[in-house]
C-alpha cells in the first residue's frame, strides 16, 4: 500500500521488513490512487513502452525493451498470452493493428516493428509470422496502417517514403491453401517436348526476398487428355477461382467455408468496387426519403442505423426509384447487417442483387412484380397442383405465398446460417434459381400449409421462422431447376448474370417512370406544406417568446421597486445608528469635561493665590470655550432642524407616491371600464349576427316552424345566461370595489395616526384625494346612468327588431301554408 500525500513523492511500504522506501516524484500531479500490477512472471521485470487497442477495444497488446509481446483481454481483465519474437527482435519500437473488413473488429493481425527497422505481422491467434517488410539495409524508421487495412505508409531511415499494398502482401491469406498436385497441359504435338510436361508443386510460405526457402516436396509428371484441358472461359473469376469448381465444391458440402465466403462471394458477383463512384453517391448525403428511417425502422444499433441509411440513400440517389421503394430496407437490412464494416462492398453487393436476381421486378411499380409471380404461380401449378389448388380454395394469391419471401430475400423466415447457406447457391446460380426457391419452399411446406385454412395462418407463416431444414429446400430447388419445362422455367425469360460496370455504375432506369415522378411531386408538396406549417409555428413562438419577454420585464420592474424600497429601510437603519453614535459621543464629552473640571478646581487652589491672573486668563478661556460650545449646540440644533425637515419632505415624496399609486388604480379601473365596453361590443356585435342569423332564416322558408320556434327559445336561453353572467361579473368586480376602498381606508388611517406632526400636509392631500375620487364616482354614475339609458334604450329597439322578425316569420309560414288565398292578391 502507500500513503496519500499532496505533493511528496510515492512512499511504498514493504509489508515483510515493515521498512518505507521513497520514490521519485512522479509526471502526473492528479494522480490520486497508485495500483501494482500483477506480477506476469518472476523471472523479468516488465519495461512496457508501447500499446495498441484492436478496434473493438477487447485486446491490449503492449511492448517495450524485450522481444515479448503482452497480450490483455480487457473484457476478462487479465493477461491470456505472451508471444516471444525471434531473438533477432531486443526492443519494439512501435505496435498496430491490421484493420479486416470483414472480422468485425477484432483483429487479428499484429504489426511488430523492432529496434532492426523491420516490421513483422503476426497472427496473434496462431503465433504465426505472416510478413514482413523493411530490410536491415533499408530500415523502417515510423509506419502507420490505413483505417481500412489496404495501405501501409512507412517513413524509412534514408528519408524515403514506401506506400505497401496489404492485398499484394496477403494474397497468399486469403485464398484456400494450393493443391499438392496439378494437372500439366498438354501442348500441340508440334510444339509439344519432353521438358515443357514437368512441374514443380511446392507448398508453405509465400516466397519473398531475403526469407529462406522451404521444403520442395517430389516432383511428379502428369498428362491429360487434349480435349479435355481447355475450360470455359465464362467459368474463370477474378482472383483465380472458378465457377465449376465452385458449383462442385458447393454442392459437396452444402456451403462455402465461413472464413472464405464473402471473398467467394465477391468474386461470383465480379464487383468492381468503384471507390470514386461510391463517393460521388455518398457524398450527396443522406436522402430525403430515409430522414426518418428510425422512426419505421427502430434498429438497436446506432451504427448499423446509420449504415443502413447510407446505403439506401445511396441507391436512391444512383435510380429515383428506390426513393420510392417501400420494401427497399427489408431487402437491403441483411446484406447491411454481413457488411456494416464495408459501405462500398454492401451497396454494390445490393445493386448486383437487384439487377440481376431482381430482374423485371419494378415494371408495374408500386405493384408488386405480377409477372414474376405468375413465373412462380406457373412452375408451381406444374409441380404441384393440389397445393395451388388449396391457394386457389382459400383466395391466397402469389401476393401472399410469393412476394413475401421475395421481398425480404427469406431473411424473416430463415436464420443467419441458414440464409447465409441459401445465398452461397443463389449467387453460384442462375438468377432463377432465387424464384425456384420459393416454389420449392412452398412444396417442402406443404403439409403444414395444406392445413391451414385462415388468410391470418397464411400471412403468419409466411413471415415467421418455421420448422424447416434448409438443405432439403436447397435440394428441391435444383430438382426444379432440372425438371421443369423449358416453356414454363424463369430462366427463358431472366438474362444470365451480369455484373456492375468499372468506374462508372449503370443506369437503372426498369421502371415506369411518370409514377415515379409524379410520387416525387407529391412527397415535394408534403414536404413543402410541413415547410409553411414550421414556418407558422415559429411565428408563434416568436409571438410567446415576445409575450414571455414582457413578462419578465414586468417582474423585473417590481423586483427593482421591492430592492429600492429596501434601500431605503437600509438607509433609514443607518440613520438610527449614526444618532446613536452621537449620543455616545456626546456622553463622553460629557465625562471628559467633568474631569477636566475637577483638575482645574484643584490647580486653583494650588496656585489659587500665585497665579491669579492667570486664573482670570483661564476663565477668559473657559468663556471662549464655552461659546464655542454654545455655538456648537446651536449649529447641531440647526442641522437636527434641517434633518427633521428632509424626513417631512422624504414623507411628503412617500405621499405623493401613494397619490400616484392611487391615480394608478384609477386608471386600471377605468381599462376595466374599457374592456366592458369592449365585451358590450363583443355581445352587440353578437346580437346583430344573431339578427342577420334570424334575417336568413326568415328567407329559408322551406323549414319547419317547430325548428325555428326551438331555435328561437335555445337563442333567448342563451341570452338569459349570457345576462346572468355578465350579471354575476359585474357584481364581483363591485365587490372587489369595495374591498379595494376598504382597504383604502385603512391605509389613510394608518397614514393619519402615523404622520399626526404632518396632518397639514396630509390632510390637504387627504381632501385632494377624497376629492378626486368623489368627482370619479359622480362621474362613474353619470356614466352608469347613461349607459343603463343606453341599455333600455337598446333593448326596446331589439324588442322593436323582434316583434318585426316575429311577425315577417309569421306572415311568410301562413303564406306558405295558404299561398293560393282568395283575395289576397289582385
Amino acid at each position: 500500500r502507500g500513503e496519500e500525500e499532496a505533493g511528496p513523492p510515492l512512499r511504498p511500504w514493504d509489508p515483510d521488513v515493515s521498512q518505507r522506501h521513497t520514490l521519485n516524484r512522479l509526471s502526473c500531479p492528479g494522480a490520486l490512487q497508485f495500483h501494482f500490477l500483477k506480477s506476469v512472471s518472476t523471472y523479468h521485470i516488465l519495461v512496457l513502452s508501447h500499446l495498441s487497442f484492436c478496434r473493438d477495444g477487447r485486446i491490449l497488446a503492449a511492448g517495450g525493451k524485450s522481444n515479448h509481446l503482452h497480450l490483455w483481454c480487457l473484457e476478462a481483465k487479465q493477461l491470456f498470452r505472451i508471444i516471444q519474437m525471434p531473438t533477432k527482435v531486443r526492443a519494439i519500437r512501435h505496435l498496430e493493428f491490421l484493420p479486416d473488413s470483414f472480422d468485425a473488429g477484432s483483429n487479428q493481425v499484429l504489426g511488430v516493428l523492432s529496434q532492426d527497422g523491420i516490421m513483422r505481422f503476426v497472427n496473434i491467434q496462431t503465433c504465426k509470422l505472416l510478413f514482413e517488410i523493411g530490410s536491415l539495409d533499408e530500415g523502417i524508421s515510423s509506419s502507420v496502417i490505413s483505417p481500412h487495412g489496404r495501405y501501409i505508409a512507412s517513413i524509412m531511415e534514408n528519408g524515403s517514403l514506401n506506400i505497401y499494398s496489404v492485398q499484394a502482401l496477403t494474397q497468399e491469406i486469403n485464398k484456400p491453401p494450393p493443391p499438392l498436385v496439378k494437372v500439366i497441359e498438354d501442348l500441340p504435338k508440334s510444339k509439344l517436348n519432353s521438358g515443357d510436361l514437368k512441374m514443380k508443386v511446392t507448398t508453405g510460405r509465400v516466397q519473398r526476398p531475403a526469407k529462406s526457402r522451404e521444403n520442395r516436396i517430389q516432383t511428379r509428371i502428369l498428362k491429360q487428355d487434349l480435349a479435355g484441358s481447355f475450360e470455359n472461359k465464362e467459368n474463370e473469376l477474378s482472383d483465380g477461382l472458378n465457377k465449376k469448381r465452385l458449383q462442385i465444391l458447393l454442392k459437396g458440402y452444402g456451403e462455402y467455408p465461413t472464413k472464405y465466403r464473402m471473398f467467394i462471394w465477391r468474386s461470383l458477383l465480379q464487383l468492381p468496387e468503384n471507390h470514386t463512384a461510391f463517393s460521388s453517391l455518398e457524398d450527396k448525403g443522406v436522402h430525403v426519403a430515409f430522414l426518418n428511417l428510425q422512426k419505421k425502422y427502430p434498429i438497436k444499433s446506432r451504427k448499423l442505423l446509420r449504415v443502413l441509411q447510407r446505403t439506401l440513400s445511396a441507391l436512391a440517389h444512383w435510380s429515383a426509384i428506390f426513393s420510392e421503394t417501400p420494401y427497399l430496407p427489408l431487402l437491403a437490412f441483411p446484406f447491411v447487417k454481413l457488411f456494416q464494416n464495408n459501405q462500398l462492398i454492401c451497396f454494390e453487393v445490393v445493386a448486383t442483387l437487384i439487377i440481376n436476381w431482381c430482374q423485371h421486378w419494378f415494371e408495374y411499380f408500386p405493384n408488386p412484380p405480377i409477372n414474376i409471380l405468375s413465373m412462380i404461380e406457373n412452375v408451381l401449378a406444374f409441380h404441384d397442383k393440389e397445393l395451388l389448388q388449396h391457394f386457389i380454395d382459400h383466395d391466397i394469391t402469389s401476393q401472399l405465398y410469393a412476394w413475401p419471401l421475395l421481398e425480404t430475400i427469406f431473411s424473416e423466415v430463415l436464420t443467419r446460417e441458414e440464409w447465409l447457406k441459401l445465398f452461397d447457391n443463389v449467387f453460384s446460380n442462375h438468377p432463377s434459381f432465387l424464384l425456384m426457391t420459393v416454389v420449392a419452399y412452398n412444396i417442402c411446406s406443404r403439409a403444414p400449409l395444406l392445413n391451414c385454412s385462415l388468410k391470418d395462418d397464411f400471412e403468419y407463416f409466411f413471415h415467421h421462422r418455421n420448422n424447416l431444414d434448409i438443405s432439403v429446400v436447397i435440394r428441391e430447388v435444383y430438382h426444379l431447376m432440372d425438371t421443369t419445362p423449358t416453356d414454363i422455367h424463369p430462366s427463358s425469360m431472366l438474362h444470365v448474370v451480369v455484373a456492375l460496370t468499372k468506374g462508372q455504375y449503370p443506369v437503372f432506369n426498369q421502371y415506369p417512370k411518370f409514377i415515379v415522378d409524379y410520387q416525387t411531386q407529391e412527397r415535394e408538396r408534403i414536404r413543402n406544406d410541413e415547410l409553411d406549417y414550421l414556418r407558422e409555428r415559429q411565428m408563434v413562438e416568436d409571438m410567446q417568446a415576445e409575450v414571455d419577454q414582457q413578462r419578465v420585464e414586468d417582474e423585473a420592474w417590481y423586483q427593482k421597486q421591492e430592492l429600492l424600497r429596501k434601500a431605503e429601510e437600509t438607509r433609514r437603519e443607518l440613520l438610527l445608528q449614526e444618532e446613536e453614535k452621537m449620543v455616545q459621543q456626546r456622553q463622553r464629552l460629557a465625562s471628559v469635561k467633568r474631569e477636566l473640571k475637577v483638575k482645574e478646581m484643584h490647580l486653583q487652589d494650588a496656585t489659587r493665590r500665585r497665579f491669579l491672573k492667570l486664573q482670570q486668563d483661564q476663565r477668559e478661556m473657559e468663556l471662549r470655550r464655552l461659546d464655542d460650545e454654545l455655538e456648537r449646540k446651536v449649529h447641531m440644533r440647526d442641522r437636527e432642524i434641517a434633518t427633521t425637515a428632509k424626513d417631512l419632505e422624504m414623507r411628503h415624496l412617500e405621499l405623493e407616491s401613494q397619490k400616484r399609486l392611487y391615480e394608478k388604480n384609477l386608471i386600471r379601473n377605468q381599462e376595466a371600464v374599457a374592456k366592458e365596453m369592449r365585451e358590450d361590443a363583443d355581445a352587440f356585435r353578437r346580437k346583430v349576427d344573431l339578427e342577420e342569423h334570424m334575417f336568413h332564416k326568415l328567407i329559408e322558408t322551406d323549414q319547419t316552424q317547430n325548428q325555428k320556434t326551438q331555435k328561437l327559445i335555445e337563442e333567448d336561453l342563451a341570452k338569459a345566461e349570457q345576462a346572468c353572467l355578465n350579471a354575476d361579473w359585474r357584481i364581483q368586480a363591485l365587490h372587489k370595489q369595495r374591498c379595494d376602498d376598504l382597504q383604502r381606508n385603512e391605509c389613510y388611517h394608518e397614514v393619519a395616526r402615523l404622520l399626526r406632526e404632518n396632518r397639514r400636509k396630509e390632510t390637504e392631500v387627504l381632501n385632494a384625494m377624497m376629492g378626486e375620487e368623489a368627482k370619479k364616482w359622480e362621474e362613474a354614475k353619470e356614466k352608469d346612468f347613461h349607459l343603463k339609458s343606453e341599455k333600455k334604450a337598446s333593448a326596446l329597439a331589439d324588442a322593436s327588431r323582434k316583434w318585426f322578425l316575429e311577425k315577417e316569420i309569421n306572415d311568410a309560414l301562413e303564406h306558405a301554408e295558404h299561398p293560393y288565398r282568395k283575395g289576397e292578391y289582385p
